[in-house]
């Protein structure tokens, strides 16, 4: 990308992908990019569980009732998930650290999709968190928190307009009354 305001214009969430792998170099920026983030208090709490096998992939699939189908179709995916003992911005750090790796995914011309896993649910009503700490082996404290979703795009989005920025949700000084 020219520059950071292209690369957030033109990143679009990739929910198809082909079938072509995506480098280890690549997997390793993109694990850079999550280990660079900032985090509260410097706790670094986050856990990166990195999944290529297809049957593993499927079963993540299954983890929320709906929107968790790009899993199965992903050429990898990254569960990213916070201790939340270490951090009480638990949620916050993982954010960071999750849309760090997308960006740097998209920076290499690989699609990602972020699919929440934290306060969702399965089919039949068991915690998505749950789910995801019983079939990765995760450890209770440490929460998932979402599925990064990687590979190259199998189809087009277009860039995001500028022109339909909502401007009016900014505030400057305080909170603006005109903007309701």
């Amino acid at each position: 990308m020219e520059n950071l305001h292209q690369l957030l214009v033109n990143r679009r969430s990739i929910r198809r992908y082909t079938p072509q792998p995506i480098d280890s170099e690549s997997v390793r920026l993109i694990m850079e990019a999550g280990l660079l983030s900032p985090t509260s208090k410097n706790a670094r709490a986050w856990e990166f569980i990195v999944i290529e096998d297809k049957q593993v992939l499927e079963s993540l699939s299954q983890c929320k009732n709906m929107g968790a189908g790009p899993v199965a179709k992903a050429t990898l995916a990254i569960v990213v998930a916070v201790d939340s003992i270490a951090s009480e911005a638990w949620v916050e750090d993982g954010s960071i650290a999750a849309s760090n790796m997308m960006l740097q995914a998209a920076d290499l011309g690989i699609g990602s999709c972020w699919i929440e896993v934290r306060g969702r649910g399965t089919a039949d009503g068991t915690p998505s968190e749950d789910f995801v700490q019983d079939l990765l082996g995760i450890p209770e404290h440490i929460i998932p928190l979402c599925i990064i979703t990687l590979g190259y795009a199998d189809e087009q989005r277009k860039p995001q307009n500028c022109d339909k920025l909502l401007w009016e949700r900014v505030h400057i000084g305080g909170w603006n009354p005109e903007n309701e």
